[in-house]
């Protein structure tokens, strides 16, 4: 009897070894998965904050990538434009030797000033055709509607043979490079 009772003994300790450490391994597991939920929760906050600094990240360089289309456009445009007027600065600097060759030719023609009339009027008609070759144009006026885009009204008469807002007569004349005003026509304008 001793030896079975030793032996119930032996196999109740062994149960509660077992069960000790069953309970020990529970106890291991249950503060591990503690663990886990906790990490695990962790990491959807961490991948949600990961997300959302993607998408931040994303949009400032879908911002960046427009802003830089743009740039590339703005410039195109600017250097098609520069193409374009490469010649106002230097039409804007014959404009006034123009005027004082039209001036020129409006004297009285005698004589002894014929020859000369006609190597200025040579000169004024070939100044003329280089700067139509670049693309300007005389801005039309007399008899026209005035129009503030292309004329700058500095007097007002009344004359009845004009109808009202009409260009009476033309000061000053006007150029226009291509599709740009380089000076506007400087007009009187009926009433």
């Amino acid at each position: 009897m001793n030896e079975k009772a030793n032996e119930a003994i032996t196999d109740k300790d062994e149960d509660l070894n077992i069960d000790a450490a069953e309970k020990e391994e529970t106890e291991v597991v249950d503060s591990g998965e503690k663990e886990n939920v906790e990490s695990a929760e962790d990491l959807k906050k961490e991948i949600a904050r990961l997300q959302k600094e993607n998408e931040d990240i994303y949009g400032q360089m879908l911002r960046v990538q427009a802003e830089f289309d743009n740039f590339k456009k703005r410039s195109q445009k600017e250097k098609e434009a520069s193409l374009k007027y490469k010649s106002q600065d230097i039409v804007n600097e014959l404009l006034p030797a123009i005027d004082n060759f039209e001036r020129a030719l409006q004297v009285e023609v005698t004589d002894a000033t014929a020859s000369l009339i006609e190597g200025i009027t040579m000169v004024y008609n070939q100044l003329k055709e280089a700067l139509k070759s670049q693309g300007v144009e005389e801005i039309e006026a007399v008899g026209k509607e005035f129009d503030p885009n292309l004329h700058h009204g500095v007097m007002q008469v009344e004359e009845e043979e004009f109808e009202s807002n009409i260009i009476v007569e033309e000061l000053q004349k006007g150029y226009i490079l291509k599709d740009r005003v380089i000076r506007p026509a400087m007009v009187k304008v009926n009433k």
